[in-house]
């Protein structure tokens, strides 16, 4: 029947329809292929959904190709030109900051002048102070520099103990006290004296304890103990050794060995009892400080004004004109110390500052009268400057006798 069919009442297709503007018929579905259809998609012409139009194969295209035509030459990267550096910022000059090239070079030169100047009078300066601590250490065989800073060091440590802690004041004594004794030994064992460093540290270190810890009797006790152990030991010691050495060289190191217990331990286990009392710091400040001022008042007027010499075969370098400084800064420190810090009366601190004028006094010629018989000039090298610690306690060890017996013959004036 499709064979008899006209050709002029055929349907249209969609492609028809669309040129002609003309909906396709109703009865024409489009009608998805089936997968069996697509088996046979490579044979020659088949009808496609849209009745009587054969299928075209469309060619895959590739995602991208190159331009190498002449009209589009390939990319070269090396024809790329360099980026162009960028323009430097601006430098102020001084026509931009409003002074002329006259002005600026003027304060220049002003500035270097002024930089010169001064770098000229520092080095003046410092021309003139070695030129003064050189003579300084010619006259007085001292580095003045390190002198200063070391006992400002000591000051502030001691200070700052007496003041905050008094915990810290007894280490500061117990290390003193047995390196002074050690100090000591060492220099007496130096002359040809037998003394025994570590017995002599061990009874140290007993004394100095019970002159804190222990009441007045407990300390004469203790010190009695040291000394016969001292002795004993050193006895003992030479009879084990048998080197020959005659009766009196033996009672020699004997004495000095209880010497040495009784110079440099009990003098500092004293401070301690001071210490220990009521408002015992300041007494110990006080007379520390009395101690100084008549050592540093002696030692500037005896450089500046010294002609006159002392007791020139025990100490050739102190002078009377360096006593004289030491009484005048001794009893203006003792007058003012006891009136702000100890609330005594101005005639106490006259009292206070000659006693401890005298001991410490006493106690700086008697140490130098050691070191010659010894034949040397300091203690020992431990403190640049000064020499050995016990150089720089030879005045201090002595005057805690009467700081002592002062504090309490004042007690009862305190406040008055």
């Amino acid at each position: 029947m499709s064979d008899d069919q006209d050709p002029d009442e055929r349907p249209l297709t969609r492609r028809e329809a669309r040129a002609a503007d003309v909906p396709a018929a109703a009865d024409e579905v489009e009608v998805a292929p089936l997968a069996s259809d697509a088996a046979s998609a490579d044979l020659g012409d088949v009808e496609t959904p849209v009745r009587g139009t054969p299928a075209v194969d469309v060619p895959d295209t590739p995602a991208a190709n190159p331009l190498t035509d002449a009209s589009f030459p390939g990319f070269d990267s090396s024809r790329v030109p360099p980026r162009p550096p960028l323009p430097a910022a601006p430098v102020a000059t001084p026509s931009d900051l409003g002074l002329d090239t006259g002005e600026h070079s003027a304060i220049r030169e002003q500035w270097r002048a002024a930089k010169d100047e001064l770098e000229s009078h520092v080095s003046q300066a410092r021309d003139h102070f070695d030129q003064a601590n050189e003579r300084i250490k010619q006259r007085t065989g001292r580095d003045l520099i390190v002198a200063i800073l070391i006992g400002l060091a000591f000051g502030a440590a001691l200070v700052a103990s007496l003041i905050f802690v008094k915990w810290l004041f007894l280490l500061i004594a117990l290390a003193a006290g047995l390196l002074a004794t050690y100090e000591l030994s060492r220099a007496l064992r130096g002359g040809g004296r037998q003394i025994d460093v570590i017995p002599q540290l061990l009874a140290g270190t007993a004394v100095l304890l019970a002159g804190f810890f222990g009441e007045l009797w407990v300390s004469w006790v203790v010190l009695i103990a040291a000394v016969a152990f001292i002795s004993v030991w050193r006895m003992v010691a030479q009879m084990i050794a048998q080197d020959g050495r005659t009766y009196g060289a033996v009672l020699a190191d004997v004495v000095v060995g209880s010497f040495v217990q009784v110079y440099v331990p009990f003098l500092t286990s004293v401070a301690l009892m001071l210490l220990s009392q009521e408002n015992g710091e300041w007494w110990v400040l006080s007379f520390v400080a009395i101690a100084v001022a008549a050592d540093t008042c002696a030692y500037a007027a005896g450089l500046a004004f010294g002609k006159h010499p002392m007791a020139p075969r025990i100490s050739p370098k102190k002078t009377w004109e360096g006593f004289g400084g030491a009484v005048a800064g001794s009893l203006l420190a003792g007058v003012l110390l006891a009136i702000f810090l100890l609330h005594l009366p101005w005639w106490c601190g006259l009292i206070f500052g000659a006693a401890i004028l005298a001991s410490a006094t006493l106690g700086d010629l008697g140490e130098s009268m050691l070191k010659r018989d010894l034949g040397i000039k300091d203690m020992s090298s431990w403190l640049p400057g000064h020499g050995g610690l016990l150089d720089r306690l030879d005045s201090i060890l002595p005057s805690t006798v009467p700081a002592l017996a002062l504090s309490f013959l004042f007690a009862p004036l305190i406040g008055a």
